[in-house]
């Protein structure tokens, strides 16, 4: 297929647009340069022929696909994300092309001694003889999810370009800040109108992803007692201590560095005091409803431990719910997670289904209405320096959703 150029063009472009979300902002989308890329958006798409082409005051980009066949069928829906991650720098993007990449380590940079090593990432090497994409040693690439955002956008491009190809009425959205968990906090899912989608939000080839995370957010804030050190005896409450303490209360086998697969996990995020007063943040992961919820009682029975050992209630404890997993909202409709298997199938990707060990805009999604299984988009080491992409990847995932697309009229 025709899209190869056009693919890595698009891609190489939208990367170097800084879109970086801000977590600590209290404005919708948390960042006003998300809007570079979502006008960019919105002039590429209404140029290629998409209708109905729209950017709102949220920053969600939104284009229609019109049906050019007669019969009724099903709208489908494909999004992905604009913002970057707020965990390294996304400004100054230098992306770098490394074609017919010979299988040994992939030096990244000289200069800063980065690359990327077989040993320590040895799935590089089944790309050996492709084209991989990287950074410059010094920021991350935005593969995620500016990858899916160029994938979607090619694949619209193809329908497009050939009327002659079938295909009923498909919505496309891109949305900001969900690299902060804000990502659908205002989109409207009755006005975009799908039945179902896809979010193009996964990591290497043949993901598909259907359950996630059940998600929450705790902060415990500790009142200690300062006292001067050399007359503390039986007065001092040091609350740097008793955060520690709190933290080696909860299963240390239950922490994320010991745990895989449906394994849920504590993860503690955030942590800072005095003697006098701390506060700790956790993020609390469970695939299993009943397992996520023991783990919310657990950390409330654990301040009440502290407080009951200290006599007074010098912890407090913030608990809210995130998210929860999708599979609940995704198994009455599985026929779209079949739809999306059968099509890699039949574009030569052998599917790995497996839960996601996070969560996506389509988690969130999936309980506003619309379900929302998640496809790859090709990208390995998301979030950070050593993060790279395979274009032969990036192609896949755009013949995936062309089959996926073609299979929905059959």
């Amino acid at each position: 297929m025709e899209f190869k150029s056009n693919l890595l063009d698009r891609f190489i472009k939208y990367v170097q647009i800084d879109t970086q979300s801000d977590d600590s902002s209290e404005t919708y989308p948390s960042t006003n340069k998300q809007f570079n890329l979502a006008n960019l958006l919105v002039e590429e798409l209404k140029e290629l022929g998409l209708s109905n082409v729209d950017v709102d005051k949220f920053g969600y980009v939104t284009a229609v696909l019109p049906s050019n066949i007669e019969k009724g069928i099903p709208t489908i829906g494909f999004l992905a994300h604009m913002d970057t991650a707020p965990d390294m720098s996304g400004k100054n993007v230098k992306p770098q092309v490394f074609e017919n990449y010979d299988g040994a380590d992939l030096e990244i940079n000289k200069e800063l001694g980065v690359n990327i090593s077989v040993k320590e990432f040895p799935e590089i090497k089944q790309y050996k003889g492709q084209t991989i994409i990287t950074a410059s040693g010094d920021t991350l690439l935005g593969a995620d999810d500016k990858a899916g955002i160029a994938e979607i956008v090619t694949a619209m491009e193809f329908l497009l370009k050939h009327p002659e190809i079938k295909h009923g009425e498909i919505k496309v959205a891109f949305t900001p800040d969900e690299e902060i968990g804000k990502g659908v906090d205002h989109f409207d899912v009755k006005k975009f109108g799908a039945d179902y989608a896809y979010t193009l939000d996964g990591g290497p080839i043949g993901e598909l992803e259907y359950e996630n995370f059940n998600a929450a957010g705790s902060t415990i804030k500790i009142q200690g007692r300062n006292i001067h050190p050399g007359y503390a005896k039986r007065k001092m409450i040091n609350a740097i201590l008793v955060a520690a303490e709190l933290n080696e209360m909860l299963p240390i086998e239950q922490r994320p560095e010991l745990t895989e697969a449906y394994e849920g996990f504590f993860h503690i995020v955030k942590f800072h005091g005095t003697v006098e007063q701390a506060e700790i943040q956790y993020i609390i992961r469970d695939h299993d409803k009943e397992k996520f919820e023991y783990k919310k009682s657990l950390i409330q029975e654990v301040v009440s431990l502290i407080n009951k050992k200290y006599n007074k209630e010098i912890a407090v404890l913030q608990l809210k719910d995130q998210y929860y997993n999708m599979k609940e909202k995704v198994e009455p409709v599985i026929h779209i997670v079949e739809q999306a298997k059968q099509a890699m199938i039949e574009v030569g990707i052998t599917p790995d289904i497996k839960p996601i060990r996070g969560g996506t805009d389509g988690a969130r999604l999936s309980y506003m209405g619309l379900p929302c299984p998640n496809i790859f988009t090709g990208g390995h080491n998301y979030h950070g320096k050593y993060e790279f992409i395979p274009l032969e990847s990036m192609e896949k995932a755009v013949q995936v959703i062309l089959k996926i697309i073609d299979l929905s009229i059959k």
